[in-house]
């Protein structure tokens, strides 16, 4: 039997269990079997996958710049779902507050979520500077809830709209299927998004050169045949939030590695 490979994922809910004991079933008998390790925190995975603790870490885009930094570009992504490569932040307001654009932010009271969130925090702080909107120009207050998930749990973002919905901001900006989640479940009739970013990526499988191809790329394509008409794929496959798992897009991660260069935060908070 092949050594198995070790994944590493952090428990940032309940299912985080079912989802990668299902995946460990599935690489069972396949040319790459597989274990996984939980984390409590990227910072803390990605010290595990550089120290050689991993093999392969599920990492959140953040923690993929965090990785690609700290390795000076050897860090190497093998896969992502569908739904990390049209991934978007979303801005909101009151609904009828009137805003076109983000140029109107300025002046305006604006609540973003937790320092480790891309799409809560990193890149709407980048996309507000691109329309001009610096910090100084806006009352910002800022919500670091669940810091060290990288906004895995939504929980900033829930705690965003709430400020609006209190009326203790005017602004905010949240991921898309956050937003899209709320909308099906009829929690946002006094809300609507006003400005929607272009798309980016999210989250990616990461390895480091010392996996060698003949380990990684068996693991890779038996991944990339996980099939959605097949019922007990369909069960992972809708756990973890995606219809197929896709090569890397690595031009998706370019605003966000601007951005957290550009905010100090590509290698430190």
């Amino acid at each position: 039997m092949n050594e198995e490979l070790v994944i590493g994922a952090v428990a940032y809910t309940a299912n985080v269990v079912p989802i990668w004991e299902g995946m460990r079933d599935y690489f069972r008998d396949s040319p790459a079997p597989m274990d996984f390790v939980l984390y409590s925190n990227y910072e803390r995975q990605v010290d595990a996958l550089l120290a050689g603790h991993v093999d392969i870490a599920w990492n959140t885009n953040v923690a993929w710049v965090r990785a690609t930094r700290r390795t000076d570009g050897v860090a190497r992504a093998l896969a992502m779902r569908d739904t990390d490569t049209t991934f978007q932040t979303v801005f909101v307001s009151r609904s009828g507050a009137g805003f076109g654009g983000l140029g109107d932010a300025k002046g305006r009271s604006v609540v973003l979520g937790s320092k480790d969130s891309g799409q809560a925090r990193i890149l709407p702080l980048h996309y507000l500077s691109d329309a001009g909107v610096g910090d100084e120009d806006m009352a910002l207050r800022v919500i670091d809830s669940d810091v060290g998930k990288h906004g895995d749990t939504g929980r900033s973002e829930l705690d965003c709209l709430k400020a609006l919905l209190d009326d203790e901001a005017e602004i905010t900006a949240i991921g898309r299927p956050t937003w899209e989640g709320l909308v099906a479940g009829g929690g946002v009739e006094d809300l609507e998004v006003f400005w929607t970013s272009p798309e980016y990526c999210h989250c990616n499988f990461t390895a480091m050169p010392r996996l060698e191809a003949g380990r990684a790329e068996p693991w890779v394509q038996h991944l990339l045949a996980m099939d959605w008409d097949v019922p007990e794929h369909r069960r992972i496959l809708e756990l973890e939030g995606l219809r197929r798992w896709v090569a890397p897009q690595h031009e998706g991660y370019r605003t966000l590695f601007a951005a957290m260069e550009a905010q100090g935060t590509a290698d430190s908070w």
